[in-house]
């Protein structure tokens, strides 16, 4: 499975989904789905999902989730990620090409509004679950490779700076920060 036939994954999860915007249920419809599949794809599904999430591992993305979840440890930088992903492919690539651009999503506004964070640690789980589902068993031995790049060292400055955040992040400060 490569990452174009992941995001048809997540697509048809997305619209199985009673709430497409709930990572929750959009890995449960996403497990289901996978699990289906011959085991080779549901192996090849872990690596195509830690492929995004490298693609996804830049300063100022970890600086949005920093802001929308108040705070980002690096298990939490990971969970929003997920969460992310379970958004769909639009999302995701507008979103980690603009940061701020999440801003003006309306489920961001409205989990903003409640106070919920934006985490979605059960799409990291998908070819694991999905695989156990359809063999019984536990995935092979051999993780997904996963080299994350180096951070921009421009974003290397303490977070909670809500003025440096505001500046560089501006929608995202205006809808949490302020």
């Amino acid at each position: 499975m490569n990452k174009q036939q992941f995001w048809e994954l997540i697509e048809a999860a997305r619209n199985q989904a009673t709430d497409p915007t709930e990572g929750e249920a959009v890995a449960r419809e996403a497990t289901s789905l996978l699990a289906s599949r011959p085991v080779e794809e549901i192996v090849a599904a872990e690596q195509a999902l830690w492929d995004l999430m490298v693609d996804s591992y830049t300063n100022p993305l970890w600086a949005a989730a920093y802001i929308a979840n108040g705070g980002c440890s690096d298990d939490g930088f990971d969970y929003f990620r997920g969460w992310l992903i379970a958004q769909g492919r639009e999302v995701f690539e507008r979103v980690v090409a603009d940061p701020d651009a999440l801003a003006a999503l309306p489920v961001v506004q409205a989990l903003a509004a409640r106070g919920v964070d934006l985490e979605g640690e059960d799409m990291l789980g998908i070819a694991w679950n999905a695989h156990i589902s359809a063999t019984g068993d536990e995935p092979p031995a051999s993780p997904p490779t996963i080299r994350y790049p180096e951070l921009d060292p421009t974003w290397n400055f303490d977070f909670n700076d809500h003025d440096e955040m505001t500046r560089r992040l501006p929608r995202l400060a205006a809808l949490y920060l302020e």
